[in-house]
This record gives C-alpha cells, structure tokens and sequence, in this order.
C-alpha cells in the first residue's frame, strides 16, 4: 500500500500536522479529527483527489452492503465515479497538481475511503507532477461524469453507495437540506474530513 497527498504547492519539504480549515460534525470522541493532523489517501483512492483543490466534486462507488441495482445504475461496470460541474473541466485540463508519496510509518488508518492520518510531521518521499488530470481516471477503473450541476445527486447519499462529496461549498448552486451529510450517517469515527467543505 502506498501513501499520497496532493498539492498545487510544488515545493513542500515536509508536512507539519495542521487543523482542518473548516471543522466537521463529529461523533462524540472523535473531535480530534479536526484537530493538527497531516491526512493522506491510499492508492486505491487516489483519484479522489485528482482535481484542481477547489474543484466541488461527488465521488461514488460500491461498498459490500451496496444492492445489485444501484450498482448497475449507478457504476455500469466502473469501479467508480467522479462527477464534476461543466465549467471546471477546462482545469481539469490545464492545472498541474502535485502527488506526493508519503511513508506508512506513522499513520493511522481511518478505515474509510482509504483516509489515514498521522500525528507527526512527515517528510514526503517523492513528488510527482500530474497534468491533464481529465486523462488519470479511466486508467483507474474511475469514470469522469462532466454535468451542469451537482445538485440533483443530493440523493445519492441516500443511496447504498459509498458517497464523498468534497469542496461542495464551491458548488454552483449547493446547500444542504439540514445540513445532512455521510457523517450523520456513521457510527464512528472514519468519515471523510472534507465531507462538508
């Protein structure tokens, strides 16, 4: 298993644990995921993070408990799917963001959406440019579904799909019915920390 995290700063030495910019509702005892943290992703979830860092974003894909027909509708033989608004694919095709592997020591796993977290600054092993970010999903199994908005997958998180939605706050026309989010959803403490940005 190998350790990223994604930047549009290309000259970053080492990673200082940091507090989330925006903090998220979190199960009672698990308020230190808001806290000075350095976040990676895992390799098989990568491409959740293949955008522009502003880039508002849903992200699905099947779990075990995921019911056969919502995998046909939703997936039709992908691994997963990244929906992004129209008027981004332009830098999706003109930004260079960059992928920096991270070591495994001294992360913990968050069991979900392949998040680890670590408590500790860490120095980064390589970095590697990424550029025509429209091209790195299909290589992954992941389809790149381009639509005028995002609002009418509010639904999906009342689906049986794993569901993240990130940088939602830059949406076009989003906002939350009640503020609902995956995380009402989850019993313990792995959700994503971006769910509600």
């Amino acid at each position: 298993m190998r350790l990223f995290h994604f930047s549009d700063d290309p000259v970053i030495a080492a990673f200082e644990p940091r507090p989330v910019r925006i903090p998220s509702i979190r199960p009672a005892g698990c308020e230190w995921l808001n806290g000075p943290l350095v976040w990676a992703i895992d390799d098989d979830h990568d491409f959740v993070y293949l955008f522009p860092r502003d880039c508002p974003r849903i992200l699905i894909w099947a779990t075990s408990e995921t019911p056969e027909a919502e995998r046909r509708h939703w997936l039709a033989g992908c691994r997963a799917a990244a929906y992004v608004e129209r008027h981004w694919l332009e830098r999706l095709s003109t930004v260079t963001i960059y992928r920096y592997a991270l070591p495994a020591e001294g992360f913990e796993d968050l069991g979900d959406a392949g998040m680890w977290v670590a408590r500790r600054r860490i120095v980064p092993i390589e970095c590697t440019a990424i550029s025509r970010l429209e091209r790195e999903f299909m290589p992954r199994g992941v389809e790149l579904r381009v639509v005028g908005s995002l609002r009418p997958l509010k639904g999906l998180w009342n689906s049986g799909l794993h569901v993240s939605g990130i940088r939602l706050r830059n949406a076009l026309d989003w906002e939350w019915a009640g503020r609902q989010s995956s995380a009402d959803r989850v019993s313990n403490c792995s959700f994503h920390p971006a769910i509600l940005l």
